[in-house]
């Protein structure tokens, strides 16, 4: 049931670098989208004074664990499923999201629930973390990411890279506030917002 994407040991540093600017004390952090829970099972061993919750769709559940149960960290909490579409989420209350390469996965409509979500769940001076490629509007977008965006929509229209613009407007309509947005490796981004009090 363990499952092993090779992008999540490449881009687990440069991750691991933004992260320790945003967790820097000990917190309840929700993982959305944890995927095969690599990323879960190294950030919470980086990061000991952190509780960390891996989420994702039901079926991704058994290799989370996997991952979770190897390692054997008291921080990992289980697995638990978190759909987007579903109202309310099983988690209530976190001191940080962690969302790394799902809004380009997910359909728009998911996206804007994620934000809802969050801005209903977040802790005041709280942040959202999300990773992954952008647009802006200001330059184009890089060749590789041009490829990867209509691979994405032939697998999925509703799936592409999404405007910095879009994601940001979502962000303040639920009173989060722009900290960071910071180039990565391989033409992604890290960005993060706090909750305002």
């Amino acid at each position: 049931m363990k499952q092993f994407a090779p992008s999540c040991d490449r881009n687990r540093d440069p991750i691991l670098s933004a992260l320790c600017e945003v967790i820097t004390a000990p917190c309840e952090v929700l993982e959305i989208g944890s995927g095969t829970g690599q990323h879960a099972v190294y950030f919470s061993e980086m990061f000991p004074y952190a509780q960390w919750q891996p989420t994702d769709v039901a079926e991704h559940l058994p290799s989370i664990e996997a991952w979770r149960q190897e390692a054997a960290l008291e921080n990992v909490k289980p697995a638990m499923a978190l759909d987007l579409n579903d109202a309310p989420w099983p988690v209530q209350q976190s001191d940080v999201v962690v969302c790394i390469n799902t809004v380009h996965i997910v359909a728009w409509p998911l996206v804007q629930k994620l934000f809802a979500g969050v801005g209903q769940m977040l802790s005041p001076g709280g942040a959202l973390f999300l990773y992954g490629p952008f647009r802006y509007a200001n330059r184009p977008l890089e060749t590789s990411n041009e490829e990867f965006d209509v691979w994405l929509k032939t697998r999925d229209p509703g799936s592409g890279i999404r405007d910095f613009d879009a994601i940001d407007a979502l962000a303040l309509a639920q009173g989060l506030k722009l900290a960071q947005d910071r180039e990565m490796p391989a033409n992604n981004r890290s960005l993060w917002w706090i909750k305002q009090s």
